[in-house]
């Protein structure tokens, strides 16, 4: 028996592969082919056995040993190829795949900024542009405020910033001062919206009253007078004042609209399609002048026809019945996605209307928002729509209100009821 490191009897020198040897020199490489010593590992280990042909060299291209490490050696690493491939890791060019999740997500996330960017930023634009000139608070001996919100929305006859060529185009004549061509209450709350037009010949009592220039206090004489008469003495806040002491309801807000501003908005909006009825119509005073039937209005047009009374056989009612459905397509028209949408029609629409819009100082762009989609609403059949109940007229030609059927409905306006109460159709 022998010990380590003599090995076993019986073994040869040239039939010992892969065992131990008994000499002290391990053995070499033509015994082991697939080890490759390393620089310095003796003089003969620089070239191949005698009979072994010469291998390649393979190289990581870190350094010359190729897959050796240092003691000459193969570490077992594989070299080469770009890196570890699979699926979503990339293509063969070493790429990375995108990522469209996160592509898709930047994109939502910068396209709702942009989007409140510009709300917000129309919003401000928006809302400089109003013209608060209605002081509210000068208005005395005001009733009690009720449920809902009650809108007084105004289209007067100011040519203020018109030259004579618009005057003379639009048939609006050159009256000083200016008049108020129709009138309108609006009342928006939660049991259905109600819009009641008020003739402009509506017999009225001015009240004691403080003006709004002078601050000086007119008492009451009972003095009778046409509504408009009202805002031609001492303008919005007399009118105001007018209407509440003839009703008994709480204006809350004051919305008014001059001539050109009422046209602008027309030809912003691309014109409004309107039933002419049978017989057509023709005013000289207005300008009107239309054939029956189904046509679109431009805002010269449109400035004709909701002012015409005198091809209506004179009559103020009748007048306010086209004006409301008037409105209503105007505002159908105004509120639709091609224009809500088209910025180059909604920023001119906008701006023809705020530009000429005067209101009272305590109105914000929401009241506002809130009045034209309640209008919008009612004239639309999405509420009432109704005319003052006017029960004769007065010696002198002014309309008499139904002291009883107004009491009654103003009764329901200020407790926020669905309104049963009819008016003159």
């Amino acid at each position: 028996m022998n010990d380590w490191p003599q090995g076993r009897s019986g073994d040869n020198g040239g039939e010992r592969h892969g065992r131990g040897s008994a000499s002290a020199q391990p053995e070499g490489a033509r015994v082991m082919r697939q080890v490759q010593r390393g620089p310095g590992a003796g003089a003969h280990s620089s070239a191949p056995p005698r009979g072994v042909p010469p291998q390649a060299a393979y190289t990581d291209g870190h350094g010359d040993d190729g897959y050796q490490g240092r003691d000459g050696y193969n570490t077992g690493q594989v070299y080469g190829g770009g890196g570890p491939q699979g699926p979503g890791r990339g293509d063969r060019s070493g790429r990375p795949a995108p990522d469209w999740r996160k592509r898709i997500k930047w994109i939502s996330i910068t396209v709702v900024t942009l989007l409140v960017v510009v709300s917000v930023g129309t919003y401000f634009w928006a809302d400089s542009k109003l013209n608060r000139d209605v002081d509210l608070s000068k208005v005395i001996d005001r009733p009690d405020a009720g449920e809902g919100t009650n809108y007084l929305i105004v289209g007067s006859d100011s040519r203020e910033g018109m030259s004579d060529e618009e005057k003379k185009e639009l048939h609006t004549g050159s009256a000083d001062g200016k008049r108020t061509d129709s009138m309108m209450i609006l009342h928006v709350g939660d049991n259905g919206n109600t819009m009641i037009s008020l003739p402009r010949d509506s017999n009225v009592t001015i009240p004691t009253f403080k003006g709004s220039e002078s601050g000086k206090t007119f008492p009451g004489t009972g003095r009778q007078v046409k509504l408009n008469a009202a805002y031609a003495e001492d303008g919005p806040e007399l009118l105001v004042r007018t209407v509440e002491a003839n009703t008994g309801l709480r204006i809350d807000h004051y919305a008014e609209i001059g001539f050109a501003g009422f046209a602008n908005i027309v030809d912003s909006v691309g014109g409004v399609e309107i039933e002419i009825p049978k017989g057509g119509m023709k005013d000289t005073k207005s300008g009107a002048d239309f054939e029956a039937g189904k046509q679109t209005l431009n805002g010269q047009q449109s400035l004709a026809f909701v002012r015409t009374r005198y091809a209506l056989a004179g009559s103020d009612l009748d007048r306010t019945k086209n004006q409301q459905k008037f409105l209503s397509a105007l505002a159908n028209q105004t509120a639709t996605p091609s224009t809500v949408l088209n910025p180059f029609k909604l920023y001119p629409t906008l701006s023809s209307g705020l530009d000429t819009l005067t209101v009272d100082k305590d109105m914000s762009l929401w009241d506002l928002g809130s009045m034209f989609w309640a209008m919008k609403g009612v004239t639309g059949g999405d509420g009432k729509s109704m005319n003052m109940p006017i029960s004769g007229n007065t010696a002198n030609g002014n309309l008499q209100w139904d002291t009883a059927k107004v009491k009654q409905l103003v009764e329901q306006l200020k407790n926020d009821e669905k309104v049963t109460v009819t008016g003159n159709r």
